[in-house]
């Protein structure tokens, strides 16, 4: 399979929150050698950025919109490639925050940080900036329903809340944090809740998505089952 054969390609993975939308992204860009977004990543940079200049009060579970809004003129959220380890780290405002932005605080309170209208549309236009000059393929909740709704390949993503769950606390233990799995769980039952149900970019399948549930299939199966979906859908497309 060439992807070169065809003009940019864009391929969106979507699906519930730890599903492995990341992983299976970062493995397909690898395959193609094309670039990979984590759209998620820049939820949590901004939800980092907010709470850390005190724009947003988890307890209350408010946001400064006013400030919020002015602030966003002065964010900057990139992706910086270590070509020495093949590693993808996300920047913000030019500080490395890939490893802060997966902390419990972070995760409990990104989802209600990206519900907010004005928040979203300026992600989603950084988003399709990602996309101007080349193929890609990102990985987030909303992808092939509002960011690129005319991706060629769409992919979503799902698996049981338990296993789910399971995957999100072992990922937290071994970067070092502690952490009860029970607060876990409710965290990630807590997000698919807001996702689903906020106003801006509702998490929705497709219509023309592939869905793959991997509860209980390997990384190996998760990327063959991936690449078979891309062929099929690019044997479709005629060549450029």
């Amino acid at each position: 399979m060439q992807i070169e054969k065809h003009d940019k390609i864009i391929i969106a993975v979507d699906g519930y929150s730890s599903t492995g939308k990341s992983t299976l992204a970062r493995d397909i860009a690898r395959h193609f050698r094309i670039k990979y977004i984590d759209s998620g990543a820049m939820y949590r940079a901004v939800t980092l950025f907010a709470l850390r200049a005190g724009l947003y009060d988890p307890a209350s579970q408010r946001l400064d919109e006013d400030q919020m809004q002015k602030a966003l003129e002065n964010l900057h959220v990139d992706f910086f490639l270590d070509e020495s380890t093949a590693e993808q780290y996300i920047m913000m405002n030019g500080e490395n925050v890939e490893e802060e932005i997966r902390r419990m605080e972070v995760s409990q309170n990104v989802s209600m940080i990206s519900r907010y209208g004005f928040i979203r549309k300026q992600m989603v236009e950084k988003q399709r900036a990602f996309a101007r000059d080349d193929s890609l393929v990102m990985d987030g909740r909303d992808i092939g329903t509002v960011v690129f709704p005319r991706a060629q390949v769409k992919i979503f993503m799902t698996a049981s809340l338990d296993v789910r769950a399971q995957r999100r606390y072992q990922e937290l233990r071994d970067k070092g944090l502690e952490v009860d799995y029970e607060e876990v769980n409710r965290n990630v039952k807590e997000r698919d809740r807001i996702d689903e149900n906020r106003t801006e970019s509702p998490l929705r399948k497709a219509p023309d998505a592939a869905v793959i549930d991997n509860s209980h299939i390997s990384r190996q199966k998760q990327l063959q089952l991936a690449l078979r979906i891309i062929r099929e859908r690019l044997d479709e497309l005629p060549e450029r």
